[in-house]
């Protein structure tokens, strides 16, 4: 009976190790806080977490790395590269020193509305912007777009913006990325390039005297403390990239793989969702009017916006980034086309 005890035990030992053995870490690094109700970003990487982690009956196991612990969300771009993560979810800013091209996404004043952003990313030329970014890279694998928070807004301490001319001589702080200083100065402002960290910090000492970014992502980061005025110029639209290491998708096996990719359509739409549901609560435009006074552009206002700032944009991608990007930029705006044709709005 004690052999056949000790044969049991050895044997519920052996399928313990092996079941241990297959399990896998994917860990998942992020710069939004970890509420998964305050910020798209995050819930969407707990939504990709709880749906891999059950699907998967704890094979492969998420490790969260919100907040940048691991360090800048560029830098967690390199750490996908690096095989030290398997994943992140990164901002067009932090994958723009390693693909340049991303740059097209900020084409000023395009989409009509959030449904066209859908079609747009989810469709034709989703598909081609993944293909280029795995095909460019080499060692990624797009799993999808999600949400930053929705269009963005232009926040300052000066005083209201309605037209063109209220953009002057205002310190605008942008992303590290050189289409939005084409952007921003074209409009009239002064492009203030500024890393994220320092942002809030910036704005309450008047280095600078406003940013853009979208309504979540104002509110969560407490902007209305230390911004008089916002305006909603929905100027750009900036979508999330899901970076996975190629190297650890192409050790999963196709269940695995069909599981990561329904969460990580699963995670797009929550963060859709939580933006949606952000903007429209007392945690969106209608709390923000609490601490600032906000102004909505008339399409008119938005035409002529447009009209100065797309030109020298173009040229930017034209000179900068060349023929490849002009080729994508194009696809873009026919795509741009076609989903404000049919969006709700027409």
């Amino acid at each position: 009976m004690r052999r056949k005890i000790a044969c049991a035990l050895v044997g519920a030992l052996a399928m313990t190790t092996a079941a241990t053995a297959q399990e896998q870490v994917l860990k998942l690094a992020h710069d939004n806080t970890p509420d998964p109700f305050d910020n798209p970003g995050h819930a969407c990487a707990q939504v990709f977490a709880n749906i891999v982690q059950s699907d998967t009956n704890g094979g492969i196991e998420i490790e969260m790395y919100p907040n940048d612990q691991l360090g800048s969300n560029s830098e967690q771009v390199q750490m996908v590269r690096d095989g030290v993560i398997q994943a992140t979810i990164a901002s067009t800013g932090a994958l723009a020193s390693y693909y340049p091209k991303i740059d097209v996404l900020n084409l000023p004043f395009a989409f009509t509305d959030n449904a066209a952003t859908y079609e747009v990313f989810d469709g034709a030329f989703g598909q081609a912007l993944k293909k280029d970014i795995e095909s460019e890279m080499g060692d990624v694998v797009v799993l999808g777009y999600p949400d930053t928070g929705g269009f963005f807004a232009v926040t300052n301490s000066k005083g209201p913006i309605e037209d063109l001319s209220d953009f002057d001589g205002i310190r605008l702080r942008t992303m590290t990325v050189p289409s939005h200083q084409v952007i921003i100065n074209a409009l009239g402002a002064q492009a203030y390039p500024l890393a994220w960290g320092e942002v809030y910090s910036a704005l309450q000492t008047g280095v600078i005297d406003g940013q853009m970014n979208p309504v979540p992502i104002i509110s969560f980061s407490d902007f209305g403390e230390v911004q008089g005025y916002m305006t909603l110029t929905n100027h750009l639209f900036s979508p999330y990239i899901f970076l996975l290491s190629k190297a650890f998708w192409d050790g999963l096996d196709e269940r695995q793989q069909e599981i990561l990719g329904y969460a990580a359509q699963s995670c797009v739409t929550a963060s859709r969702g939580l933006s949606r549901i952000i903007e429209a609560s007392d945690r969106g435009v209608a709390g923000l009017g609490d601490s600032m006074e906000i102004t909505a552009l008339t399409p008119e206002q938005r035409d002529q916006m447009r009209e100065v700032t797309q030109p020298p944009f173009e040229e930017h991608i034209q000179n900068e980034l060349g023929e490849d990007a002009v080729g994508l930029l194009t696809q873009f705006k026919e795509e741009v086309g076609k989903a404000n044709d049919s969006g709700y709005l027409q």
